[in-house]
């Protein structure tokens, strides 16, 4: 049976460049909230992205089940980055008797840096659809971001760049 591959990690840890691997391996199909929210919404939503956020993974939660039932597995890319959506992302496959894995993707602090800059000028330059992160929403982000135990990774990557 197909099954929903969930990416669990810090923005700009490199979880979409990992999709894309993974989706060309496993021939899978990736939904990415922030390819939907930067395709439809303006990206200085304010006080409105969260709840935007929310009903956009809302719709990807609906497409992935079309999706692996049409025979694909489906890599949802947008970082789990709470325990509690980790268990709520599981609980809701394992009531549709669908299978999903948990892929952690953990850099250092070092790379994750570089990856902040590096994904930053490319977003200056117009080189890539992606949001800016200054130092104030790399800490928000920090902040919220919960590690996740090894027990709840079905799959623990290092990404320890080149």
């Amino acid at each position: 049976m197909n099954k929903a591959i969930l990416l669990c990690g810090k923005i700009c840890s490199g979880k979409s460049t990992y999709a894309e691997r993974i989706r060309k391996q496993e021939k899978a199909v990736v939904l990415s909230c922030d390819e939907v929210m930067l395709a439809l919404f303006d990206p200085l939503l304010g006080d409105r992205h969260d709840l935007i956020s929310h009903r956009v993974q809302g719709y990807l939660y609906k497409k992935s089940v079309e999706i692996i039932e049409a025979g694909a597995d489906v890599i949802l890319d947008w970082g789990f980055w709470q325990k509690k959506h980790r268990d709520a992302a599981r609980a809701f496959y394992e009531e549709k008797g669908i299978p999903c894995q948990f892929h952690y993707i953990e850099l250092s602090d070092e790379n994750w840096q570089r990856n902040i800059a590096e994904r930053n000028k490319a977003v200056q330059a117009g080189e890539c659809d992606a949001y800016f992160i200054d130092e104030g929403l790399a800490a928000k982000f920090q902040s919220l971001f919960e590690a996740p135990a090894p027990e709840e990774m079905d799959v623990w990557y290092e990404n320890t760049r080149p």
